[in-house]
């Protein structure tokens, strides 16, 4: 069974919003700080938002701050990413990992999200 699986990726225009999802099928993902990631092409991996394993700690990255909210609902083992007022520099592949303390032990394959102008 994979550990984590990315959702809800799509093409849409700017101005419009996205919602992902990463499924967990990991015993540990209620106890582990969960992050999400994006890639756009020709760029590296960078981070966009972080969610404590209670819920209670976000963080952003300074371009999706105010835009996008991380959340989770660790009864059905799955954590979130509300994206609204979608850009066309958010195109990216997006990626959920769930935090070991020392790096991260899962990693989804990615959802891909265009954006167009």
């Amino acid at each position: 069974q994979v550990p984590l699986v990315e959702s809800g990726g799509g093409l849409v225009q700017a101005g419009d919003s996205l919602r992902l999802s990463c499924a967990a099928s990991s015993r540990t993902f209620s106890r582990r700080r969960m992050d999400w990631f994006r890639q756009a092409p020709g760029k590296e991996r960078e981070f966009v938002a972080s969610i404590s394993w209670s819920g209670d700690i976000t963080s952003y990255a300074d371009s999706v701050k105010g835009r996008f909210t991380i959340s989770r609902d660790n009864a059905k083992g799955t954590l979130y990413l509300q994206m609204n007022s979608l850009k066309p520099e958010d195109t990216a592949v997006y990626y959920c990992a769930q935090d070991s303390g020392d790096g991260y032990t899962y990693w989804g394959k990615g959802t891909q999200v265009t954006v167009s102008s």
